[in-house]
């Protein structure tokens, strides 16, 4: 059973620092969902995110190539993904941020915390691949 204390204790992430250097990490983080700690203590389950990781990255590579992929595959890849990716999130970086996105402050996430976090995430990321694969004609609905 999770503390409910434990969810409001502050986190600081590994790039807590500058302005310039916090901006390019925001965006690292948001991407690469892996961390060194992580890998130490969750070899399998890395391993097989990076293989699920280059999958789903293939899938987009080639419905930009103008393959028949449906959308149906493209979204059962990307939910299969997102789901994995929570896995992953809670074992290599457990934080979500606390306030604004604007904001620096953490704290150690929930499941709950990271499925909202990972889904709205990808969702965004995942209408804008469809969007751009659709407006280049790249992907036939």
């Amino acid at each position: 059973m999770i503390d409910p204390r434990s969810m409001t204790e502050p986190v600081t992430p590994p790039y807590a620092g500058g302005a310039l250097a916090h901006i390019g990490a925001e965006i690292w983080d948001h991407l690469w969902p892996w961390s060194r700690s992580g890998f130490q203590r969750q070899r399998a389950i890395q391993a097989a995110g990076l293989a699920l990781a280059l999958a789903a990255t293939l899938v987009w590579v080639l419905a930009a190539l103008g393959n028949n992929l449906t959308p149906g595959a493209i979204i059962g890849w990307w939910f299969g993904w997102s789901v994995f990716e929570v896995v992953v999130r809670l074992g290599s970086k457990p934080y979500v941020k606390e306030g604004p996105w604007w904001g620096q402050r953490y704290r150690k996430a929930s499941v709950m915390d990271m499925i909202c976090y990972v889904g709205f995430k990808n969702l965004l990321i995942g209408a804008t691949l469809f969007i751009g694969l659709k407006s280049l004609g790249l992907l036939v609905i």
